[in-house]
């Protein structure tokens, strides 16, 4: 029997503890990213993307790769902390389009609201998965509309036999 559950659950560490962790990790750290804000009950995340000279690419704008990991594990993370243990939850594709230059910081915005929680826990009790798909916006300070990404995620409720 293996009981272990992983080092961070929702209910051990508050939001601004987690807020830090991201952070300090070294790929974000490096790449201009800031988790600006986690709300209480992980029900949203705001990224900001600061545009550095290490970070533009040859025209000195926000290079593609920094925008993609920009939105790279961030609805995975609300899923798994609203969905809990039971279920298991991966980023399973993603798409990018490209609207306008980002010529500064730029910024996404991350949120599931309880009612699309409660549907997806429903569809994972009748079908083997569920692959929503979630469009993010990344917008510069004025608002304007810089890319699109479209992640598809893979989720299904774990086997209770196979979770004792």
């Amino acid at each position: 029997m293996n009981n272990k559950k992983p080092a961070f659950s929702g209910k051990s560490i508050n939001a601004f503890f987690i807020r830090m962790m991201f952070r300090l990790y070294p790929p974000y750290l490096g790449s201009g990213l800031r988790v600006v804000r986690i709300g209480d009950n992980f029900d949203f995340i705001d990224v900001k993307l600061v545009l550095r000279f290490w970070n533009r690419n040859y025209v000195g704008t926000q290079f593609g790769g920094s925008l993609y990991s920009m939105c790279d594990p961030f609805m995975m993370y609300i899923l798994i902390k609203k969905l809990g243990w039971d279920y298991i939850v991966w980023d399973k594709g993603a798409e990018i389009k490209f609207i306008k230059p980002g010529k500064g910081d730029v910024f996404a915005h991350f949120s599931l609201d309880d009612e699309a929680i409660e549907a997806i826990k429903a569809q994972a009790e009748v079908s083997e998965k569920v692959e929503p798909v979630y469009t993010i916006e990344v917008k510069d300070k004025n608002g304007n509309l810089i890319a699109l990404v479209n992640k598809k995620l893979y989720i299904k409720k774990k086997n209770p036999k196979a979770s004792q």
